[in-house]
Order: C-alpha cells, then sequence, then structure tokens
C-alpha cells in the first residue's frame, strides 16, 4: 500500500488521467447496458416438431418421437433431460441443455439427427421442424388486428403478408402464426353422386389436377443473335381456370372438374377465433427472443407499428402489453 502511494505521489498525472478514464468508460458502459423487467434465464431449448397426417397420438409416440428420443440420447451432447407430447397427427420433442451448453452446435446436431433420422420413420415421414428458444423466450405483446369491411380470410393473409413481415425487422424479436381469422384457401367441394356416375373418384380429381396445374421449366433458345428464356407456364389462373381442368375423356367426351364438383374461393374449418371488442380479428404474439431487452422491443414495436409501415387499409390495429 505505500508503494502505491509513493507511485501516485511520484506519477500524479498519471493517476488524474486512469481516474478520468474510469470514469468516462464507467458512463459509456451504464448508457450502454441493456435494462429488462427480469434477469436473464439461461436454460437454452430446442423445440423439434414432427408431423404425420392422420397418425394418431399412439402410433406418433411410438413409431416417430419414440425413436427420435432414443437418437437423440446418444448423439447429442450436454442434454439435460427431454420432453415429448404426442397429439393426432403431431408429435413435439422438447431438448433442454445444460447452462453451459453452446447451443449453436447443439443445434446443429439436433439438426443433422433429425434429418438422418427421418429414414428410419415411417414411409410419408418429412423433416420435421427444429425451433429454437430458451425459458427467456416469453410472450411480451399482443397486437390485435379488427377490420370492419375486410373478410376474415382477407385479414389474416394482410396481417401475415404485410403486418408480420414489417414487424419482424424488430431486433430480438419473434413472430409466430397468427391466430384468429380464416386461411385463405381454394376448394374443391365434389358431388359422390357425380362422381358415381361418371364413374370417376375424388383420386382422379386429384390426380388430373397435380399433372395439368404445374409450372414447368423448359430451357432456353436462341434465334439468331438473341437468346429466351422459355418456360410452360399451365398453372391456372382463375377459378374458371381450375373448373375448365379435364379429368377423362369417356367415348370421346370429355369430363371436366365443373361436370363433378365446383371450385371455390374459401377456407378449411377454422379452429380457433379471435373476438375484439365483439369483432372477428387476428392477434399476433410477439416473443421476446435471446438476450433482447423487453423494454426496447416494447418500444421498438411501437414504433414500427407507427402509419408508415403501411398498415393494410380498413384494418385497424391494437395493442395491449403482455403483464
Amino acid at each position: 500500500m505505500n508503494a502505491l502511494v509513493r507511485i501516485a505521489l511520484a506519477r500524479p498525472y498519471t493517476f488524474i488521467v486512469m481516474a478520468l478514464l474510469i470514469a468516462i468508460f464507467g458512463v459509456l458502459a451504464g448508457t450502454r447496458m441493456a435494462t429488462d423487467i427480469f434477469p436473464e434465464i439461461r436454460i437454452p431449448v430446442i423445440g423439434v416438431a414432427w408431423s404425420y397426417s392422420g397418425i394418431s397420438p399412439k402410433d406418433m409416440a411410438g413409431r416417430i418421437v419414440a425413436q427420435h428420443e432414443r437418437t437423440l440420447s446418444t448423439t447429442v451432447n450436454d442434454i439435460e433431460h427431454i420432453e415429448s407430447q404426442s397429439v393426432q397427427g403431431y408429435g413435439i420433442v422438447k431438448i433442454f441443455f445444460q447452462p453451459h451448453a453452446d447451443i449453436r452446435t447443439a443445434t446443429a446436431q439436433v439438426t443433422s439427427i433429425s434429418q438422418s433420422a427421418t429414414r428410419q420413420m415411417p414411409t410419408g415421414t418429412v423433416p420435421p421442424l427444429i425451433l429454437n428458444y430458451s425459458a427467456a423466450t416469453v410472450p411480451i405483446l399482443q397486437l390485435a388486428n379488427s377490420s370492419p369491411n375486410l373478410t376474415e380470410a382477407r385479414l389474416f393473409d394482410q396481417v401475415n403478408q404485410t403486418v408480420r413481415p414489417a414487424l419482424i425487422s424488430v431486433p430480438g424479436a419473434s413472430l409466430p402464426n397468427p391466430y384468429g381469422g380464416r386461411q385463405r384457401q381454394l376448394i374443391i367441394d365434389l358431388d359422390p353422386n357425380r362422381l358415381q356416375a361418371k364413374g370417376l373418384s375424388a383420386v382422379d380429381v386429384g390426380n388430373a389436377l397435380a399433372a395439368q396445374n404445374q409450372i414447368l421449366p423448359v430451357g432456353n433458345v436462341k434465334i439468331g443473335a438473341y437468346q429466351f428464356n422459355v418456360k410452360l407456364n399451365n398453372a391456372s389462373e382463375t377459378l374458371e381456370d381450375l373448373n375448365n381442368i379435364p379429368v377423362k375423356t369417356v367415348n370421346g367426351a370429355t369430363i371436366y372438374i365443373r361436370d363433378v364438383g365446383q371450385v371455390r374461393d374459401g377456407s378449411p374449418p377454422q379452429v380457433n377465433v379471435v373476438h375484439v371488442n365483439g369483432e372477428r380479428a387476428v392477434l399476433s404474439t410477439i416473443l421476446k427472443n435471446g438476450q433482447a431487452s423487453t423494454l426496447a422491443l416494447s418500444a421498438g414495436f411501437r414504433l414500427a407499428m407507427e402509419p408508415r409501415i403501411g398498415r393494410p387499409s380498413g384494418c385497424l390495429a391494437k395493442a395491449r402489453v403482455w403483464t
């Protein structure tokens, strides 16, 4: 201690500069420090979502989820424990890792082994959806969009295609698919009596649609000094085009889709409904992702929700902070 005092007395300017640097860097560190409501909870988790249309929960758990869990336990490092849930057509596997685990390495290992395990699953199993999140990935804000003059299908499209991409630019944010509304879908309503009278089945209609409603790349053609890209666009652009797709020719008479059914602009059965002040709405949940600050995210979303983001015409946005 005496030596330190002697050095300070012998070189006073050195210690004055050091004190000023400590004060300056302390102020800079304080202004740049992230502020949050709760401390960071470092529990890395990876979610794996398997899907197989029509499979029962028992078969999903035994034929897909259980095999995947056994494979993970022998090939992926630093696993703390594994949880899973199987429902009709879906299987969700949650892999919890040790706090010190490298989540990037874990994600690469899970992705690799999931792709390899797909070959051992029942025929028709598609590669799973892999999500990387942690215990800090929590909803912080909900954005409810309603409209007095847009249909539910149109409102869902506008929110999913316009509002959602504009909000995803906020750093540290994650936006899952919105709730409510109707997902637009072209549906062919087949008449069983007409099919039976024409000697057809729904499979015949599906095969005809798959074979004749597609875009095929042809290649290039060179004419003189010019080269042109050629493509064969056989995709239907209107409902009437779909209705006019031929299904089968019998005794020189062509049977079209309109002869056995009708194509309409509809939506699949609605499984969730959102109401705002008694009106149908579409709800977007904003999640905090990674080490982002909850306060900074909330402020960033309030700026992004200004009319300058190009909110759809007739779409009213109402936000509610998650507490």
